[in-house]
């Protein structure tokens, strides 16, 4: 049963050159199962740039390899990146969802959202020293900073996921409904889900995220 965590599938490619050479470059010598592990956490994590516009529900847009190639991805994005990097060293992964409310987006997401409420929120799920651990690689660093956000860290042995709080104290992450684990991405839920919540066409306007954080976090 434990195998199907490992298997290729046309989001998890990990027999894409790219993704291998991206793990061979990250996981470097080493053959400790939970440092590979967190040397991947933290290079899917500050290497990928966090982007909610970057919104594809297609199998090519979710894949491993296209998020590579982008350089940015969302939650799902980056969560499904880390897992096939893991699965390509034989390290069970999968992915885990939440539905979570998100004090600190910007205006502008806000307003195409119509809601804080972010719906199937994605991160790994990978199996450690006996037990499954959840790691969120989707804030890079370089936001976290802008944002005034305590960027999250994870050593293998504990679960990683959002504060409740940024570091002046003001709500950030809230944690409402937890949707578990899956062994792949369920890509037909997240759209149905979206369809009736908040994104009619399954995508939002295209824009840039970095700038929207700079222009509220300036001065």
């Amino acid at each position: 049963m434990m195998q199907k965590h490992t298997r290729l599938s046309p989001t998890f490619d990990f027999n894409h050159p790219a993704v291998q050479a991206f793990v061979k470059k990250h996981a470097k010598d080493s053959e400790n199962q939970t440092e590979q592990a967190v040397r991947l956490y933290y290079a899917v994590r500050d290497k990928i740039r966090y982007d909610p516009y970057a919104l594809d529900l297609t199998v090519k847009g979710l894949c491993a390899s296209t998020t590579l190639s982008n350089g940015y991805g969302w939650c799902v994005a980056k969560a499904i990146l880390l897992a096939a990097c893991c699965r390509y060293l034989e390290i069970l992964a999968r992915l885990g969802f939440a539905d979570i409310r998100n004090h600190l987006s910007t205006q502008r997401l806000r307003e195409q959202m119509k809601t804080d409420v972010f719906y199937w929120h994605g991160y790994t799920l990978i199996f450690l020293a006996g037990k499954w651990v959840k790691a969120t690689p989707a804030f890079n660093i370089e936001l976290c900073n802008k944002f005034n956000f305590r960027g999250l860290d994870f050593d293998g042995t504990s679960d990683s996921i959002y504060h409740p709080f940024d570091l002046s104290g003001n709500r950030h992450i809230e944690y409402l409904n937890d949707r578990g684990g899956f062994d792949d991405v369920p890509i037909d839920e997240i759209i149905a889900t979206f369809r009736k919540e908040y994104i009619v066409d399954d995508t939002l306007e295209k824009t840039d995220f970095e700038k929207d954080v700079d222009r509220e976090t300036a001065g």
